[in-house]
């Protein structure tokens, strides 16, 4: 099987935001954690990456997480992931400097994940491919895709704009803070 490889880091990858980029960091740990035991193994977060087409060599990624692996467990607990990608963040980006908390940016990269025919929305359709690629349980159903999408959907037209995104991913950040 061919590894792929980033040719280069999406800016998504850490948001300046850091509500957001806790939230989001805190979501990717629980989709990656899939037997939900607060660890993630190097065989769950390979599975992952695979099932979202970002294949890693199995050998350099576990050199890499296993000394994030505290010892005496089996995988990398929430602290140690966020360690891990922090790290790789200053190694791919530099440090986090002291820019402002804009942020636009950064969600416009995060909204074009899921806006996969590039038309400037998410339509049920996109939602459903992006959860059932991440392995998701909510893709497999088109009633509960629908009810995501009215959740956020303020203008009722069937699908999320990026105002929309925006609006639900800053009430997200709100509600963590």
């Amino acid at each position: 099987m061919e590894t792929k490889r980033l040719s280069r880091p999406s800016p998504s990858f850490r948001l300046r935001s850091s509500s957001l980029n806790a939230v989001r960091l805190r979501r990717v740990f629980d989709l990656f954690d899939h037997n939900g035991d607060g660890e993630i193994t190097v065989e769950e977060l390979g599975l992952a990456l695979d099932r979202l087409g970002l294949g890693a060599d199995p050998t350099d990624l576990r050199f890499t997480v296993e000394t994030y692996i505290r010892e005496g467990r089996k995988g990398l607990a929430f602290e140690d992931f966020e360690k891990l990608h922090s790290a790789l963040g200053d190694a791919l980006f530099g440090p986090v400097g002291e820019e402002g908390e804009d942020g636009d940016g950064e969600m416009e990269e995060a909204f074009k994940v899921f806006d996969e025919d590039g038309d400037g929305f998410i339509s049920e359709a996109e939602l459903q491919a992006v959860l059932a690629k991440l392995g998701l349980v909510e893709g497999r159903s088109m009633a509960c895709v629908h009810e995501m999408i009215c959740s956020v959907d303020r203008n009722h037209d069937g699908r999320v704009d990026f105002n929309e995104f925006k609006g639900m991913m800053r009430s997200i950040s709100l509600k963590s803070a």
